[in-house]
């Protein structure tokens, strides 16, 4: 019968994961949402903080602040580089800020140095949400290893799967510690504090998903290799395109290739990707209505919203692919678009 708590198989795939990203300790949990939960909580961030985030995110990024009692500050993006603005971010900054919450979104990194910079400037933790980025690399850092904390997803679909999963990276001997009884209702206490002696999460990796993680840690470069070659390969096939034009990495950015990226210049650009997964070309913000996030619902409505973050997502196609997307299925994909985009009027 498996371990509910993972066992020697969470343990291994903790060791493969600090190896294949060359730092010290890395902690498996139940998803990428649990690891940013555990991280931030293991950095500090409480009731009463403020934590910078890019509206270029998903609404699962900043889940974890409000289960904290923290608060979100949406920061805005540059449409041409997808990199946080950071005079926008420079701007938001209050006595309350604790952290920034960078998000590299379709696995494109921004620059690390600048991230780097600006938190030491401003005394800020940087918590990565590195869900979609495993294997990026930006001038010789990889995606996850810029700041305290880097915050990965297993879950079916990314680079690195498991069909569900997540883990957290870190330098930290303490932060670690944290997120390691963080994740187990803190029965398993750091040193010097008593077991079940704070609230805490359940969010344990199981031994069987723990071992489907390793076996794909064990062969990440290939599975990076394979989503890098699906992505040039759609992106080439799609080259001429009218009204299409590939958003290429920075000249430092060693990009993972997630998903097949372009700027719609076609009028309607949204209603274009929403007309493309009708099509049965899925992606993100057709199939799953991707908005910039401080204008949710969710959150109050901003005084000024994150215009960047908007223009980027409304004129960008970010196809959704997966491992098992063959050759043909990419030729698919390529002539629906092309034949669309061809007809596509006002």
């Amino acid at each position: 019968m498996p371990d509910p708590s993972g066992g020697d198989a969470v343990e291994r795939l903790e060791r493969d994961l600090a190896v294949a990203f060359d730092v010290p300790h890395a902690v498996a949990v139940s998803s990428g949402t649990a690891a940013l939960h555990a991280a931030l909580a293991a950095c500090g961030v409480g009731p009463g903080d403020e934590v910078l985030v890019p509206a270029l995110t998903v609404v699962m990024t900043v889940a974890p602040l409000h289960m904290l009692g923290a608060t979100p500050v949406f920061v805005d993006s540059d449409p041409a580089t997808l990199d946080l603005d950071y005079t926008d971010a420079a701007r938001k900054m209050t006595a309350r800020t604790r952290a920034i919450l960078p998000v590299h979104l379709w696995g494109r990194m921004g620059d690390p140095a600048a991230l780097t910079w600006f938190a030491a400037e401003h005394k800020l933790t940087i918590v990565e949400d590195a869900a979609q980025a495993a294997g990026t690399v930006h001038s010789g850092i990889r995606a996850g290893t810029a700041g305290e904390v880097g915050c990965f997803s297993t879950k079916d679909g990314k680079i690195l799967w498991s069909g569900e999963g997540g883990f957290l990276l870190t330098r930290n001997r303490t932060i670690a510690a944290y997120a390691t009884a963080f994740r187990n209702h803190w029965a398993t206490a750091p040193p010097g504090e008593a077991p079940l002696s704070r609230f805490a999460t359940n969010s344990r990796l199981a031994a069987p998903l723990a071992a489907f993680a390793q076996a794909n840690t064990r062969r990440l470069d290939a599975l990076v290799r394979r989503r890098q070659a699906q992505t040039r390969y759609l992106l080439d096939a799609l080259s001429g395109v009218p009204g299409l034009v590939p958003h290429a990495p920075g000249p430092h950015e060693h990009w993972n290739g997630y998903a097949p990226l372009l700027r719609i210049d076609l009028p309607r650009p949204r209603a274009f990707a929403e007309h493309l997964a009708q099509r049965g070309v899925p992606n993100s913000t057709g199939s799953f209505r991707l908005i910039p996030c401080d204008t949710r619902p969710l959150f109050r409505p901003p005084r000024r919203p994150c215009r960047g973050a908007a223009e980027i997502l409304d004129h960008t196609l970010a196809v959704t692919l997966t491992e098992h997307d063959t050759e043909p299925v990419l030729d698919q994909y390529a002539a629906v678009i092309a034949r669309e985009a061809s007809a596509w009027t006002t």
